[in-house]
């Protein structure tokens, strides 16, 4: 369980654990030393292993901080990084304040935790663990990572009186961490095979999982699915008294994908709801496949309508213009150009390879490729290898769930007869891409965000030396 000592209520080592948060690296420290499920090897998910109940008395102990913000909740497995974005954008655009609740981080742990686009500031962060780590020895309990990291959210919005939050889910849905909450807006996002051995083997398992997010009386709108899953979310809904619409289905909606001189390939949707029209709005995200996220977050805007909010129609566009998504088809290095993307299961990156085909011209392309052990990686390869010319496996320094590279290789070498190479760490990998590529070609890191996340921080230390902008 724990790295740290289980400790009852008030107890001395509790106590001197709070006193020690005076700076950002023990208030850190603090949270990584506690059990996390996002770095740990795999696991059964079971009702035992995640308790709401102690999520509950740990919030109830800091005031109920969720309890007094508005908010829109998000689960799926495929888009809900994208979906929150543009949503969280719109808001914005449209004046409001907007707190944002995502995972994993690239770099910086306070990246989950924005108001605005602005990740929490160290020293708010740092009293809020050390409000946080009070009532954990008043308790006496021993939270895991996401639950303390997920409390501290609630109260950075809280404190800040934001007037929405935009909340994305961990891991499935029903015994999250975040569905302690009562949103505005339930949103369900694409569902697809990923965490199968924690969240179950088949679709109807895992939709069942994310449909836990599902509350009596709360609006939940989500995109088509395939027809066993749409059939668990229905059954589901009718179940907790949730009103549910599928975009394309109850909701009106379309898209095209085209070109243009002045925005290149994009798509466009429209989608009609009893209260709004948007057509042929430009989807701010590269790839065909964000249209359907894209129509999810326009619908959940008209959703909150409903609710007293107020979107002004040249506000909600620019709002979607502006849409940022950092570490999902970013180009982040020039000469070679090196491009990542936190694509981590088949679907994701299927989409990618179809994406970087729609809108980066490049000759040939150098995949470097890693990707956790509990995934489906028979059909990771398969997916890599539509897109790769040559690919070179590695593994994130940070994550013990990395699968071995040379494992994926003996793997991918049964799939595909492309020529691959294995590097023991990211750094290796960049330089064997880098010796492999000319002036048009193409490097992208895919499969993990923690392999994302230390390429990005390997260029931009590698920047600062150069003198280069970061």
């Amino acid at each position: 369980m724990s790295k740290t000592t289980s400790s009852r209520a008030g107890d001395g080592s509790a106590l001197r654990a709070v006193a020690e948060i005076s700076t950002y690296s023990n208030a850190v420290r603090y949270l990584f030393d506690r059990t996390d499920f996002e770095r740990v090897r795999v696991f059964r998910f079971t009702d035992e292993m995640f308790k709401l109940d102690r999520m509950r008395q740990l919030l109830e102990a800091l005031g109920n901080p969720h309890q007094q913000i508005r908010m829109v909740h998000v689960a799926g497995t495929v888009g809900k990084g994208s979906t929150v974005a543009m949503i969280a954008s719109i808001l914005e655009a449209c004046g409001y304040a907007v707190g944002q609740y995502t995972s994993p981080h690239l770099i910086d742990v306070r990246e989950r935790i924005a108001i605005n686009g602005h990740a929490v500031g160290k020293t708010d962060f740092v009293n809020l663990m050390r409000q946080t780590a009070e009532a954990v020895a008043q308790l006496g309990s021993e939270p895991t990572f996401f639950e303390l990291i997920t409390a501290i959210a609630f109260q950075h919005f809280a404190e800040q009186a934001v007037d929405v939050a935009v909340i994305e889910t961990g891991l499935g849905g029903r015994l999250d961490s975040t569905n302690v909450i009562r949103p505005e807006v339930s949103v369900i996002t694409l569902i697809e095979r990923d965490h199968e051995q924690i969240l179950g083997r088949t679709l109807p398992e895992i939709a069942r999982e994310k449909a836990g997010i599902l509350k009596s009386g709360v609006p939940a709108i989500t995109c088509r699915q395939t027809e066993e899953v749409e059939e668990v979310l229905r059954e589901v809904a009718e179940d907790v008294g949730a009103p549910l619409r599928f975009v394309g289905k109850d909701i009106d909606f379309s898209y095209r994908f085209g070109a243009s001189p002045g925005q290149g390939p994009h798509t466009r949707v429209c989608l009609t709801t009893e209260t709004s029209q948007f057509m042929h709005l430009p989807v701010p995200l590269p790839g065909e496949h964000q249209a359907a996220n894209c129509a999810l977050a326009l619908a959940t805007i008209d959703a909150l309508k409903a609710t007293g909010f107020e979107f002004p129609e040249m506000q909600l566009h620019d709002g979607l213009a502006r849409t940022n998504t950092p570490g999902r088809m970013e180009m982040v290095w020039d000469h070679p150009r090196i491009l990542v993307d936190g694509a981590h299961n088949p679907a994701a990156i299927g989409a990618l390879m179809r994406c970087v085909g729609a809108h980066v011209a490049y000759d040939s392309m150098v995949c470097v490729f890693g990707c956790c052990e509990d995934k489906n990686i028979p059909a990771l390869l398969e997916k890599v290898a539509l897109g790769g010319d040559k690919i070179i496996f590695t593994k994130a320094k940070d994550n013990p769930r990395a699968t071995p590279p040379d494992e994926l290789q003996r793997q991918f070498q049964e799939i595909s007869g492309k020529m691959t190479q294995v590097a023991p760490t990211l750094k290796e990998a960049l330089e064997l891409a880098s010796r492999a590529v000319g002036r048009d070609d193409l490097i992208c890191v895919t499969g993990s965000f923690y392999l994302v996340g230390e390429a990005k921080k390997y260029l931009a230390d590698l920047a600062r030396k150069r003198g280069q902008p970061a």
